[in-house]
């Protein structure tokens, strides 16, 4: 019966990509949830790093790449609210990524975001693959103005 039950499951995952959950390694590692609608999607990130957290929404137009089936292209535009714990320390990642929080240094910040990248979705199993690139712009309660290119890799479970 559980055999069943999986088999349909997975036959009705891979006939749709209607909302997937993931993860996301880069700049902004963490959660994704991803919502398609007929030429657009909506897609939250929690992402997480060492003492902070950080809540992004985008609005995402896709269309075909390469006239490839289940190939997209994705564009869009989005924000995120950044938390900074005391034990932040910014200094402490790639070259491409020199935050100027130290410890003993809390922070919120707020940002605008973009987002361009490829993804694709296997016809025959429900998973997606995706790359991209997430520039943001953010502020911080103590002044600083940042921004990073912020690429990534991706792999998310369709339903």
């Amino acid at each position: 019966m559980m055999i069943i039950a999986l088999v349909a499951i997975s036959g009705i995952a891979t006939a749709q990509y209607d909302f997937a959950v993931g993860l996301r390694s880069g700049g902004t590692s963490g959660i994704t949830l991803k919502k398609n609608y007929q030429a657009s999607a909506l897609e939250g990130i929690i992402g997480f790093w060492n003492d902070g957290l950080s809540v992004t929404a985008l609005w995402e137009k896709k269309t075909m790449a390469f006239e490839v089936p289940n190939l997209n292209w994705y564009y869009g535009l989005g924000g995120h609210v950044a938390v900074y714990g005391e034990n932040f320390n910014g200094k402490g990642g790639p070259s491409w990524y020199r935050h100027p929080h130290h410890y003993d240094d809390g922070d919120l910040g707020l940002g605008i975001d973009g987002i361009v990248g490829l993804e694709y979705k296997i016809p025959e199993i429900p998973f997606a693959f995706s790359l991209d690139f997430k520039p943001f712009i953010e502020v911080t309660t103590d002044g600083a103005f940042l921004f990073f290119f912020d690429p990534g890799i991706g792999i998310k479970i369709a339903f």
